[in-house]
């Protein structure tokens, strides 16, 4: 019924950036809060950052200042760009979105298949 397919994953050296895709699609009503989750190589889930459907953002501290997520509403896609990479911020990172289908009035958390992002020299 609704797909969240992540994308922009990859290696990147210490210090450096990658900018991470998110598309929604599907029988969709509306999307409301989207979010970024990530697994360690630990298999340690955490937050990382979020975006509802006003724009309001919020950030781990882990990250905050050198991780942005944007939202474009008309296309149901978000980004994040991370700049000042280490070697924690390696981990699979998902992607996931609040969704009201057409045939449901309740909302339902879709998650996708996660991109890797490794940091690495």
């Amino acid at each position: 019924q609704v797909q969240v397919v992540e994308s922009g994953g990859g290696l990147a050296q210490p210090g450096g950036s990658l900018r991470l895709s998110c598309a929604v699609s599907g029988n969709i009503f509306s999307v409301y809060s989207m979010r970024w989750i990530r697994q360690t190589p630990e298999k340690q889930r955490e937050f990382v950052a979020a975006v509802d459907n006003e724009g309001m953002t919020t950030y781990t501290d882990s990250v905050e200042g050198r991780f942005t997520i944007s939202r474009d509403n008309a296309k149901n896609t978000i980004d994040l760009q991370m700049n000042n990479l280490n070697s924690e911020d390696t981990a699979v990172y998902f992607c996931n979105a609040d969704v009201k289908i057409t045939a449901r009035s309740i909302l339902v958390t879709y998650w996708g298949e996660g991109t890797q992002v490794t940091v690495s020299s």
